[in-house]
């Protein structure tokens, strides 16, 4: 009989617990890793000096297949001139650098290679970090699933109000600010939004981006300010060289005519002078002839 009620009441509790979820109904959210990777300073500064990386092992396999190509260009136009065996050889030459460059590509960039590798290791840290962030809000919040809209899984549509992507981010920076932190002052305030409640977390959310886009909005309009201030100040400068340069060009164009004018006077000034050193040297062989007589 004992057995029959106990039986009775919790099966009566299990049923209130049963309704009381089904009021309450399934609380379902999602992050956008892929968005939240790429607002981590730290995660973009690493992936941009990998890329970097990449970018210099792309080059060395160019370099490389530009060498085999070269080499197979000057085979046949030589073959002609060759033996078989040196012929062979070159073969031989060019297999081995073709191997070579598939093995230091397939090192680099295959699923083994290093920048698979290299990029897991960037990456793993913050999932890790994230898979905690969601664990602590999926249980202060009561979430029952959190999916990741970046995975595998297909969602067709997504609400915005279920995405919590930017309360893990915040998560995120607040942890490394805890670490960076120096003064009570700073360990209280990271404190006091730790325990902001999901809606006021959202709010504040709305409020910061809504301060960050001002800021961008100011200082999109004081560089476009600045661009324009440049654009006058280069038109009156072009200007003013302009006139500098014209007022230049007359005052040489002025000394021109000076000095052209003066090298006229002289030109017309020097028969003058010719004809009276002519007539005096007349004269001083007449008075010459005089004295012989």
């Amino acid at each position: 009989m004992k057995t029959k009620k106990l039986l009775l009441i919790t099966l009566t509790l299990l049923s209130f617990t049963f309704v009381a979820n089904a009021q309450r109904g399934v609380r379902i959210g999602y992050i956008d890793m892929e968005y939240i990777l790429e607002n981590v300073p730290e995660y973009k500064e690493a992936s941009i000096q990998l890329n970097g990386k990449a970018q210099r092992w792309k080059k060395d396999i160019e370099k490389k297949n530009d060498q085999i190509e070269l080499m197979k260009i000057n085979l046949s136009t030589e073959r002609v001139l060759l033996t078989t065996e040196l012929i062979e050889e070159r073969e031989e030459d060019i297999t081995i650098l073709e191997d070579e460059m598939l093995k230091y590509q397939q090192d680099r960039f295959g699923p083994t290679g290093d920048l698979f590798i290299q990029r897991r290791q960037l990456v793993q840290p913050i999932q890790d970090q994230v898979f905690n962030i969601v664990q602590e809000i999926a249980e202060n919040k009561k979430y029952d699933f959190i999916f990741d809209k970046s995975a595998d899984i297909v969602m067709l549509f997504s609400a915005d109000r279920h995405d919590i992507s930017d309360i893990v981010l915040r998560s995120i920076n607040r942890t490394a600010k805890r670490k960076e932190a120096t003064s009570k002052r700073e360990k209280k305030e990271i404190e006091r939004t730790e325990d902001l409640s999901l809606e006021e977390d959202a709010a504040v959310t709305e409020r910061e981006k809504a301060v960050e886009d001002k800021k961008n909005e100011r200082e999109a309009a004081m560089d476009k300010r600045k661009r324009v201030r440049d654009s006058i100040r280069a038109v009156k400068k072009a200007e003013y060289e302009a006139r500098r340069q014209k007022l230049l060009d007359e005052r040489q164009r002025k000394k021109d005519s000076i000095a052209e004018a003066r090298a006229n006077n002289n030109s017309n000034n020097n028969p003058t002078e010719n004809e009276e050193e002519d007539e005096n040297n007349g004269e001083g062989s007449n008075n010459n002839g005089t004295k012989e007589d």
